[in-house]
């Protein structure tokens, strides 16, 4: 099974999608962009030059995923969700010639495996979303992420932890547990590890 572009959809020759991907109307890759198997890159959405998506990464409607993003396997980018590149953005020079792409450095925001970011959020590169984490919709992300960290806010703050399966994570002693599977996980300082099975 080949990838899959709808009609409408601006996909570029250098691309690489692989297989089992589907790429939605008005959508557009651009050049050198990898896309892994099993991807969904939803209408209108974005994937700049040279990003590199994991396998079965979601990226919903409209949202837009600068250049030099990369994006782990599992990650799930939300509806209008926007993933920076530029630290200082402006159009102009400081004698209003028009920036080119030599008069900045683009740096990237880093989704790991399986982190979700809610719809409409923002993170500023550069940041790392860490594993299975997940920032809430709207939230603005200006600083890095822990694994399993459930971020939310102007800007994002850690308000909770959060399992692989994305639920809140619910305290039971020295021992957060997730509600839905059982999993075990350990906090250490302001990290949160999993427990062995």
């Amino acid at each position: 099974m080949s990838a899959h572009i709808e009609h409408g959809a601006d996909v570029a020759d250098s691309a690489s999608l692989g297989e089992g991907t589907t790429v939605w109307h008005l959508a557009q890759i651009r050049e050198g962009a990898a896309l892994g198997p099993g991807c969904v890159i939803g209408r209108g959405a974005y994937i700049g030059t040279g990003v590199r998506l994991g396998a079965h990464c979601k990226v919903q409607n409209y949202a837009l995923v600068y250049e030099p993003a990369t994006l782990a396997d599992g990650v799930f980018i939300g509806p209008a969700a926007v993933l920076t590149n530029d630290l200082y953005p402006r159009a102009v020079n400081p004698d209003l010639s028009l920036k080119s792409a030599s008069d900045w450095e683009p740096v990237g925001v880093t989704v790991a495996e399986g982190a979700s970011v809610g719809a409409r959020a923002v993170c500023i590169a550069p940041t790392r979303i860490g594993r299975w984490a997940t920032v809430a919709a709207g939230a603005v992300v200006t600083r890095d992420v822990p694994d399993f960290a459930l971020v939310a806010g102007v800007p994002a703050r850690r308000v909770g932890w959060v399992g692989r399966a994305g639920r809140p994570l619910q305290r039971d002693g020295q021992i957060w547990r997730c509600p839905l599977t059982g999993a075990t996980y350990r906090q250490q300082g302001e990290t949160l590890v999993e427990e062995p099975a």
